[in-house]
């Protein structure tokens, strides 16, 4: 159902006072359809952390902001949110909020799951190139068995594809699960170390390394060209009007900074050539209950601008290896199942509609940051709001009207 949401609250007296805190966290809980009373400070038990996290102490304090709203054009129809994000960088929240409010002016943020499968890539070693080339015909031709192999440790996930790939002596096995809701790594993991020993002793591999090829938390250019996990494009086009008097600037003035930065970007060498996808990613992550350690491959990807009919601008990311979920691990407990019911996107079914978010929530920040940069006005935000000082940040966040 697509329901408009109210602009959030703010006091310019006191913004971070419980009056205007206790007026936002309404507008959440009528959003999520639920009280969010561990968002309001109620204690966890402390039990609920069994097998999270060892040795337990208790719980880290990160503060949570609302941005948005932010209005999605998704698969299964438009919705809007307001997208919570656990944070210390002041301004960010802000910076975010700025772009959803001009996306949302534009219609909304078209956001796509273009692809969806898990990978790894475990590596067998032989003792010669024909032994590897005989051993990569032998996986293509037992795929049935291998999937049949992966199905025994899971109710919820499958093999979707194998293919193998020779290096040298050594064969590298690209398996790819479907996860439903889950980002599944345990699962996967269970599953590859099966497939892989089924596999060396078929082929009579010398060694048999699970974990061969490990693109695990670490940004790579096997993640950007092939994707994983969760692959998302976001896309929205601003009237010319409207970039000018909400981001201040002209949209050929952003296509010529987002070309400057791909210069940079491929002198880097880097395979994020968003601007701040990991500041928002981070913070959803952690706010939602991710692993966000996944930040080093779901920040990975591309922005595009460009001027087109009328001189609108059309603004996009794809982010090829978004590693989400909606089950499993901590997305269930405390503030992380709270935050994901304020954005509709609690518990089974779900995870389409949080990597949507993620994707359009990623073009937000993109456009709002590039458009401080052309105005001039990065820094100053970030003195107004982000200072720590007495009385700084204390009012309310700029407004987007």
């Amino acid at each position: 159902m697509d329901e408009s949401l109210d602009k959030l609250p703010r006091d310019p007296d006191d913004d971070h006072g419980p009056a205007a805190v206790a007026a936002r966290r309404a507008l959440a809980e009528r959003a999520a359809g639920r009280a969010l009373p561990h968002l309001a400070g109620a204690p966890v038990d402390g039990r609920t952390a069994a097998g999270n996290c060892e040795n337990l102490v208790g719980y880290s304090q990160v503060p949570v902001g609302l941005a948005g709203p932010m209005r999605v054009l998704g698969a299964a129809g438009a919705y809007e949110v307001y997208v919570p994000l656990a944070t210390n960088e002041g301004a960010m929240v802000a910076s975010y909020s700025r772009g959803m409010g001009v996306a949302r002016a534009a219609g909304g943020v078209r956001a796509r799951v273009v692809k969806d499968g898990l990978s790894q890539h475990p590596v067998l070693v032989f003792g010669s190139v024909d032994e590897a080339l005989a051993a990569r015909e032998a996986v293509a031709a037992s795929f049935d068995e291998l999937a049949a192999i992966a199905s025994e440790g899971t109710r919820h996930g499958r093999l979707e594809s194998a293919v193998g790939e020779v290096v040298g002596r050594r064969l590298i096995v690209r398996l790819v699960f479907h996860t439903a809701d889950a980002i599944g790594i345990n699962m996967a993991a269970r599953a590859t170390d099966a497939i892989a020993r089924s596999l060396a002793e078929r082929t009579g591999a010398s060694e048999c390394h699970v974990h061969g090829q490990d693109v695990e938390k670490r940004a790579n250019q096997r993640a950007m060209v092939e994707g994983r996990g969760r692959s998302v494009v976001a896309e929205v086009t601003l009237p010319a009007d409207l970039v000018r008097a909400k981001l201040r600037c002209e949209p050929s003035d952003l296509v010529a900074i987002a070309n400057t930065y791909a210069v940079g970007y491929a002198g880097l060498g880097t395979q994020n050539w968003t601007v701040q996808s990991a500041n928002g990613l981070t913070a959803l992550m952690i706010a939602c209950g991710q692993d966000a350690a996944y930040v080093t491959e779901s920040a990975t990807g591309w922005l595009e601008f460009a001027v087109v009919e009328d001189g609108a601008l059309y603004a996009s990311v794809h982010l090829p290896s978004l590693l989400l979920g909606t089950v499993g691990g901590g997305s269930g407990k405390g503030t992380a199942a709270e935050c994901l019911a304020i954005l509709g996107a609690s518990g089974a079914g779900k995870v389409e509609r949080l990597a949507e978010v993620a994707g359009a929530m990623v073009l937000c920040g993109d456009l709002s940051l590039m458009a401080s940069f052309v105005a001039g006005d990065f820094v100053s935000a970030h003195e107004r709001l982000g200072r720590n000082r007495p009385g700084a940040g204390s009012g309310a966040a700029p407004a987007v009207e």
